[in-house]
């Protein structure tokens, strides 16, 4: 009776340790690099008149209204891809053929240097947002369940495979974009600012 229960605690300390996927280190450096993109978003913002808001540089740029929306938008959208993979079986098999590392996602994301055309369900007009609040709500409530997420998951994250029109890469991995996202449209936002024609008030 006492080596059955020594052999059973031990699967069970075990399997809780296998569990624990990521390392306090990887966990810390994810909530660092999401606060970091959650902050200088909402310095972006903070301040900005109705008519600073609407500016657009052109009729077919955005104006910073325009970037929240979809940044919004696309928080959510972009976490359905994480969740999906999520929801589907590891694949250590997959996950070795990916040789892109967590720094190279990083700073590919955020680099604006290429500029692509969002798909039409992304764009500002079509989010269903109606108002700036609105979509600070929406990402406000998304961004702190990606927090908890990395917090608090057990998942095996550098094993599920995201497979996104960026490319594929491990969870991990993705939950790094999706905070790179919003910083690649917050330099949108601080571009605008420096456009001629840009309301001083």
């Amino acid at each position: 009776m006492k080596t059955s229960m020594t052999v059973l605690l031990a699967l069970v300390f075990t399997g809780a340790l296998s569990a624990q996927t990521l390392t306090k280190t990887e966990r810390k450096e994810a909530v660092k690099y999401i606060n970091w993109s959650t902050k200088e978003l909402k310095k972006s913002l903070k301040g900005l008149s109705e008519a600073q808001l609407s500016y657009k540089p052109a009729a077919d740029r955005w104006s910073p209204q325009d970037c929240m929306y979809h940044i919004a938008f696309s928080e959510g959208a972009l976490r359905s891809f994480l969740d999906q993979a999520l929801n589907a079986p590891a694949d250590p098999k997959a996950k070795a053929e990916i040789k892109t590392t967590d720094e190279q996602i990083k700073a590919g994301i955020v680099n604006r240097t290429n500029k692509f055309k969002t798909a039409e369900s992304f764009q500002p007009e079509n989010t269903g947002f109606k108002s700036l609040t609105e979509a600070i709500a929406a990402f406000d409530s998304k961004r702190a369940m990606l927090v908890d997420l990395v917090k608090t998951t057990n998942a095996d994250l550098r094993n599920h495979i995201v497979a996104h029109p960026a490319g594929k890469m491990d969870a991990y991995q993705f939950i790094l974009f999706i905070a790179g996202h919003s910083n690649r449209h917050t330099q949108q936002i601080n571009e605008v600012k420096t456009v001629a024609g840009y309301p001083g008030s």
